[in-house]
């Protein structure tokens, strides 16, 4: 661990508060609803479909919007698992709709998109956890806009080796599981969702398709010490996950996992170094930061490395 970094004992001190933490400054958002914004959360509705920008509540939705990026969700908008960090609502979906991939690829073109993001809520109660619904989603893009790059946000699939296939075998640009938290703390912050089973899903991605770049996100203030934080990037490291991003968890309501330390933009200054000095291709760190923010620099970054490496 860096010495730079803050002793474990100064944030492993932090505990559940007794009233909410005062935000800080670094974290006030400026609300932007102009016309691009506008215009964009009218072409989602003229398609009914639904963005992980609004479900989950992102705080950068003003920002995206306004340069024309978003997030589609696919497989609507009620979750069958009850994370007790996330927004989105929890119950028993009854959405499938396999015409929404070529909606998702409609709304791709109509806003002139060079990456999308595709994500879902957790379809438990489908025999491939939508899987199959994310392959279509793929290929109706690619089909519209043969140059947009596809990048894919999955769920575990309850750790079914054969729905992953039916994804990779689409063959999206890049392929993202987010793992969320540290070990320790993954039963209490995830529901249903395994630390292993994450591992597991992305190493057998890249073991499927090795030119496939895979992607991975970590949330911080939920108790977790910055000497599990470097863990995770070894462990993410370990199974060869190319891109990691790292922003703070924001208690979305009060039924929700409570903030118990925010951390500073130096912090998450020195965890960028952190990642990249472990090998990570592109790490976007920072308070703001979700797993699709600055999606396509991401990917931009990752390709330029790889030809600066390959020497092109």
């Amino acid at each position: 661990m860096s010495d730079s970094l803050p002793h474990k004992d100064t944030v492993a001190e932090a505990t559940t508060p007794v009233r909410p933490l005062r935000r800080p400054e670094w974290l006030k958002i400026q609300l932007k609803t102009g016309g691009d914004f506008k215009e964009l959360k009218e072409i989602m509705r003229g398609e009914r479909l639904h963005t992980v920008c609004e479900e989950a509540r992102c705080p950068n939705i003003y920002e995206c919007w306004a340069h024309r990026t978003a997030t589609f969700m696919i497989l609507g908008n009620v979750c069958t698992r009850a994370c007790r960090f996330c927004a989105v609502t929890p119950g028993r979906p009854t959405e499938l709709d396999w015409a929404e991939p070529s909606r998702v690829a409609d709304a791709t073109v109509k806003m002139g998109l060079r990456h999308v993001v595709v994500t879902s809520v957790a379809r438990d109660d489908l025999e491939d956890g939508g899987a199959g619904v994310f392959a279509a989603t793929i290929r109706a893009i690619r089909q519209a806009a043969p140059t947009c790059k596809v990048e894919v946000l999955i769920p575990d699939f309850m750790g079914s080796e054969d729905a992953l296939r039916i994804v990779m075998d689409a063959e999206p640009d890049i392929l993202n599981h987010n793992i969320e938290t540290v070990r320790r703390l993954s039963d209490r912050v995830r529901s249903k969702a395994k630390y292993e089973r994450s591992l597991e899903l992305l190493a057998r991605a890249r073991a499927m398709k090795p030119a496939i770049p895979t992607k991975s996100s970590v949330m911080l203030g939920v108790g977790e010490t910055f000497e599990e934080i470097l863990t995770t990037m070894d462990d993410l490291r370990a199974v060869d996950v190319s891109i990691m991003t790292i922003g703070q968890y924001l208690q979305p309501t009060r039924k929700h996992l409570a903030v118990e330390r925010y951390y500073t933009p130096e912090e998450f200054t020195l965890l960028r170094k952190e990642g990249k000095a472990r090998g990570f291709l592109h790490v976007e760190s920072g308070p703001l930061v979700r797993s699709s923010y600055h999606a396509h620099e991401q990917a931009k970054g990752v390709e330029e490395t790889r030809v600066a490496a390959s020497g092109d």
